[in-house]
């Protein structure tokens, strides 16, 4: 396939960036490694990077059980042959013969046609499985298994190009990168979105008001800066709050108990409550409704008037050397 840019795919100063540096490295020659904790938008920004390409696009996902066949291809059933000769009619032929076949599988077939290849998360395949790409990359040659009788190797097309994506703060199911891989790609750390680049994102996924998002990722920020879980809750967890404050027509306000209970539930899903007694489980329940009632609590114009004034009034008194008490 070759991708298209989405439509809600969200552009700050930031991302432009890092998606212009992308670029200027593949169209070099290189391929290029986003790595950045989950929630960071490396698979959205490797798609759309590979958009700019305009080159048909494979995907594969990085996976324990991952080998080289995986990626390279693999004899695939048997192709039949069966031949009946009655030349003489009183005598019959019959030949039969059974050949296995070869099937290329996604790195080859990107290999051969110059496609982009998406490798996400691939540090999650082992090091041996990963360890075909190292000729690839370096000698342009992608050497095939010994089944393959016909074709020991091929080489790959100039317009071939690799981009990884990775997650370094995972420990589970993750193996180190090797490092002669790490030498032959460009690295590009994928930073956690500001507030600015959530808020948009939020907006765009969402369908919710600019000004309604604002406070949901407010309280989402501040509740990833508290620790107080098992999961980091990233921009997805303010896509979701949002998308759902949006579908369902719901007041983001500490007023509305179906917007409260939302939050509860995406929110708390970031904790695991197994082991943990009934008290702590309060306990962080009333941490959260306070972050709500802090974040998403209707103010009146009038008092919010009040506190702008109080802070002028405070700013103006430090200038002139009154706030030094």
């Amino acid at each position: 396939m070759t991708p298209r840019a989405r439509g809600d795919f969200v552009q700050t100063d930031s991302v432009k960036s890092i998606a212009k540096r992308a670029l200027a490295y593949l169209n070099a020659g290189f391929s290029v490694h986003f790595r950045g904790p989950a929630g960071t938008g490396k698979t959205t920004l490797a798609l759309h990077t590979a958009a700019q390409l305009n080159r048909p696009t494979v995907m594969i996902t990085g996976d324990e059980e991952m080998v080289t066949s995986n990626l390279v291809g693999t004899q695939h059933g048997y192709n039949y042959r069966r031949v009946v000769d009655k030349f003489i009619h009183t005598v019959t032929k019959v030949e039969e013969s059974a050949d296995k076949r070869w099937a290329d599988h996604r790195l080859t077939t990107a290999c051969r046609e110059g496609f982009t290849l998406i490798y996400d998360e691939f540090t999650r395949s082992r090091a041996e499985a990963n360890n075909v790409l190292l000729s690839v990359l370096e000698e342009g040659l992608l050497v095939l298994p010994a089944q393959n009788q016909d074709e020991p190797y091929i080489k790959v097309h100039p317009d071939f190009r690799v981009i990884f994506t990775s997650n370094p703060q995972e420990y589970a199911g993750v193996h180190e990168a090797q490092d002669a891989l790490g030498d032959r790609i460009v690295t590009i750390d994928v930073d956690r979105a500001d507030r600015e680049l959530e808020v948009a994102v939020a907006t765009a996924r969402s369908g919710l008001p600019h000004h309604q998002v604002g406070p949901i990722v407010d309280l989402v920020r501040e509740f990833r800066d508290t620790g107080e879980y098992d999961q980091v809750p990233t921009l997805r967890t303010s896509v979701m709050i949002s998308r759902v404050v949006a579908q369902q027509k719901l007041k983001p306000s500490i007023e509305d108990a179906y917007f409260v209970q939302v939050c509860l539930d995406v929110l708390g899903s970031k904790s695991a409550f197994a082991g943990k007694s009934a008290n702590m489980r309060a306990q962080q329940q009333k941490m959260l409704l306070s972050l709500i009632e802090h974040h998403c609590s209707p103010r009146p114009p009038a008092a919010k008037a009040d506190r702008q004034r109080t802070e002028q009034d405070r700013v103006a008194s430090i200038q002139t050397g009154g706030g030094h008490g």
